[in-house]
């Protein structure tokens, strides 16, 4: 078990306050303009990533001359090792080594049941293995397992649609770990999980290098203590989340780390998902969720619905939020629930609720981000800060929602059904179904409620207020050309101070000046001295389309289910 366990609570902790302090510092006025140019990208850390993957995690060699030779033949395996032992089609391996597997087994199952400070490698070399009613490959006791797949090999592994208790453990996936598990190695794995999960570790899951197509009936793969993958192909297709990491017992734990890779996913519940802290310092995302972004039916607030995810606003009763509680399904893009930091990446994403959403504080560094969304394309519950990055948003509830926001750099060009970004602006559902099962987090103006922009270019076509900020907006820089086009909303919404210290504003309502008022909102007090400029004299609050559905109603390409 990795030691960063150990250490995550403190680093969460300092991860927090840093990031939270980072936005506190932003909300004074400046009255010096930032240039974009000068807003270098920071690597943030969310995790301790030092010593999250060792030396064997990421060299998937061995000795095939030494390996441990395992011949699977139909119902029954032939191996010549006193630590390998056979009955039927059930094969146990019980000591420490490196064991090479080959072959088909039709309906039976590989045990590792080694001691407690054993490590053992087990070299998938073109091996299919079924099993009609437990896990494939099933890591009962050991120090840790390492699942290599061989150069050039493809591999299968199977359930087939139920599970039967065998031990005190509850089995619930094809390969299922009551060890720390990792998977290595250049080769392809396809997993069919007619029943459960794909991968589960009850301890941490490492994955190091591989192609993976995973078919599930729960999440594809599972990891209670952490999820670190340092690279790989991976083309999932889910009834519950793609990946999922939780632990239920510690809130400290359940974190999840991405270095690289290429995923293709397809969920009926969340794409990515962890309980704890996530980091992603780079790779490509085709997520889908849900039946997509299209599915829900977007109301603006111009007709006093909350839209998107949200529903109406009127008061729950005790039997509704029950019923609600257990009826709903988190089904967002990537979600964490404490610290959440991304380095770089492309992702494209199409999901039914949140593409991204953070429960505590979240710095968005760099990346590429193509985001379509049933409810907030981005969502943060804390502080968020954006260092650079460009930003397609054709069609969303709310752009990017925050409790603050902090904006140095990037390009960001946004249609919304309400508010392009918005500074604890209103009450998010998207809890519902979650870690927990959280009630809506309803925002209030506070001192902690803020809009800071030092730079970046900016187009926002809204039906909502274009930028609210339910505490103090501050403009220091950066090119906005904001269009409004609800009845009752404001290019410009602020309830607390408003400066304009060099940002050079484009308006269709004239709101620079009297932000929030001009639309019958609650304007800010303060000084606008940037450029604004209004529309010419026939221009109307209709000359720009609301956001409409993307024209993909198909999941992308990835494993069939099942």
């Amino acid at each position: 078990m990795h030691t960063i366990k150990y250490r995550y609570r403190a680093l969460a902790l300092c991860a927090l306050l840093m990031l939270s302090g980072c936005g506190a510092q932003a909300s004074s006025s400046s009255t010096t303009q930032t240039a974009a140019s000068e807003q270098a990208a920071t690597t943030v850390s969310a995790i301790d990533t030092t010593s999250i993957f060792s030396d064997r995690d990421l060299d998937a060699s061995y000795d095939e001359s030494t390996a441990i030779k395992i011949a699977l033949n139909g119902d029954s395996a032939a191996c010549d090792s006193d630590a390998v032992t056979i009955e039927g089609s059930q094969i146990t391996i019980g000591a420490e080594g490196i064991y090479l597997l080959s072959g088909t087994l039709t309906d039976g199952q590989i045990v590792v049941s080694a001691g407690e400070t054993d490590k053992v490698q087990l070299v998938l070399a073109g091996a299919d293995i079924t099993s009609s009613t437990s896990a494939a490959i099933y890591t009962r006791t050991a120090d840790k397992v390492f699942v290599t797949l061989a150069e050039g090999t493809q591999n299968t592994l199977t359930n087939g649609g139920t599970y039967t208790a065998i031990d005190e453990n509850n089995i619930d996936a094809v390969l299922f770990a009551k060890t720390d598990l990792t998977l290595n190695g250049s080769g392809s794995l396809t997993i069919n999980a007619q029943a459960g999960h794909g991968v589960v570790s009850k301890d941490d899951l490492v994955v190091t290098d591989g192609n993976y197509t995973i078919a599930s009936a729960g999440h594809g793969l599972s990891g209670k203590d952490s999820i670190a993958i340092a690279d790989g192909t991976f083309s999932i297709t889910s009834d519950q989340d793609g990946i999922h990491a939780e632990n239920s017992e510690d809130t400290s734990l359940g974190y999840l780390y991405i270095a690289n890779g290429a995923f293709t996913i397809v969920s009926q519940g969340d794409a990515i998902s962890a309980q704890g802290a996530v980091q992603i310092d780079g790779g490509s995302y085709d997520l889908y969720t849900g039946s997509g972004s299209a599915s829900v039916d977007m109301t603006s607030s111009e007709s006093g619905q909350m839209g998107g995810f949200r529903g109406a606003m009127s008061t729950p009763t005790e039997d509704t939020v029950t019923e609600t509680e257990e009826d709903s399904v988190s089904q967002k893009g990537i979600k964490g629930e404490s610290t959440y930091a991304i380095n770089n990446g492309t992702f494209t994403i199409d999901s039914a609720d949140d593409c991204f959403h953070a429960g505590g504080a979240m710095t968005i560094a760099a990346g590429e981000f193509t985001l379509n969304s049933g409810d907030d394309a981005i969502h943060c519950d804390d502080a968020l800060t954006v260092q650079s990055g460009t930003f397609t948003i054709p069609y969303c509830y709310e752009g990017i929602e925050g409790l603050s926001i902090t904006i140095q750099d990037g390009v960001f060009d946004i249609t919304s059904n309400d508010d392009g970004l918005n500074a604890a602006g209103g009450a998010d559902s998207s809890g519902l179904g979650g870690f927990g099962g959280r009630q809506q987090d309803t925002f209030a103006s506070t001192s902690d409620s803020f809009i800071t922009i030092n730079g970046g270019t900016f187009t926002i076509v809204s039906t909502g207020d274009c930028v609210d900020s339910n505490g103090a907006l501050t403009i220091n820089g950066g090119t906005l050309n904001l269009t409004c086009n609800g009845s009752g909303n404001t290019a410009i919404d602020c309830d607390g101070t408003y400066t304009n210290n060099g940002g050079d504003l484009t308006t269709n309502d004239g709101s620079e000046n009297t932000p929030g008022q001009m639309g019958g909102g609650k304007g800010g007090g303060g000084k606008g001295s940037g450029r604004q400029t209004m529309p010419p004299s026939d221009s109307t609050t209709d000359s720009a389309e609301e956001g409409t559905p993307p024209d993909r109603q198909a999941a992308p390409e990835a494993s069939q289910t099942a």
